[in-house]
């Protein structure tokens, strides 16, 4: 297998040993600590760690709303994506500083703010409550939140191959006698898929690890609302570190045996 290098800047090997050393600092050592940590404890006492009714519910929640969120964005996500890409409007600038707002405010803050809208006595929460509808402090207000924190990562990734994929092949099929929903099934869908895959797996990725934006929407009653995250600071605040890290080591797994098979299909989709 011949190496390739860059005809114009060379340096691979030290490149790749800044590159090495990098990844190792930031994730593996880290993660290695993680797996040893949690190594102290035995089969028998990690798995009763790990499928207490508390630690399920609480990874049940995690996961679930967190997929809720990212299917949700995937939506929401390619229709903003579209029209950012595709029209020409008053205000469109402002939409695009509004996407990227929730990469610059406090993940604190927005908890606050929803909770502050959504809550029994708040503005909107008092309308859905009178439609028979609670949001806050239930799984609902959950994935609400983490939808506001996720969709910019749904709208950035589709946006470049949005702008990559000119109009003229659109007009091409439809000349060609296309209907428009068969545009959309076979010019556009399979452009886009493999890019909206990897938008929805990162929304996922950080809706399942996301803490801050969380804790003050879900009310955190344990079995009910209380998250993964928030159920690992509680064993930390308990000094109950070697039970922390039995939990993240099963959070890390479920999430990477997740990702690899999104990364999977989406390989699959782009060789196809």
């Amino acid at each position: 297998m011949h190496r390739r290098t860059s005809p114009v800047i060379p340096g691979f090997g030290l490149t790749l040993g800044y590159t090495l050393v990098y990844l190792s600092l930031l994730v593996l050592i880290p993660l290695a600590a993680l797996f040893l940590h949690a190594a102290q404890l035995s089969w028998g006492e990690f798995w009763a760690i790990v499928t207490a009714p508390r630690v399920l519910a609480a990874l049940k929640l995690s996961f679930a709303t967190a997929l809720g969120a990212a299917l949700l964005n995937g939506v929401i996500g390619a229709l903003l994506a579209w029209v950012l890409v595709r029209y020409r409007f008053a205000g469109r600038k402002l939409i695009e500083a509004m996407i990227d707002l929730p990469f610059a405010l406090p993940t604190a803050v927005a908890g606050i703010a929803l909770t502050a809208l959504y809550a029994p006595n708040g503005p909107i929460g008092q309308w859905a409550a009178e439609l028979g509808l609670k949001i806050a402090y239930t799984p609902l207000g959950i994935t609400l939140a983490l939808t506001f924190v996720t969709l910019p990562f749904v709208v950035r990734t589709l946006q470049p191959v949005l702008a990559d994929i000119p109009r003229e092949v659109e007009e091409a099929a439809a000349c060609l006698g296309a209907r428009p929903l068969q545009v959309l099934r076979h010019v556009l869908l399979p452009a886009l898929l493999p890019a909206w895959l990897t938008g929805f797996s990162l929304a996922l990725a950080r809706g399942v690890g996301e803490y801050g934006s969380v804790i003050f929407i879900a009310g955190n009653m344990p079995g009910k609302t209380e998250i993964l995250p928030l159920l690992i600071m509680v064993k930390l605040d308990q000094y109950d570190y070697t039970g922390a890290t039995a939990i993240g080591v099963q959070m890390l797994l479920v999430s990477f045996i997740l990702l690899l098979a999104i990364n999977l299909l989406q390989r699959r989709l782009a060789r196809a």
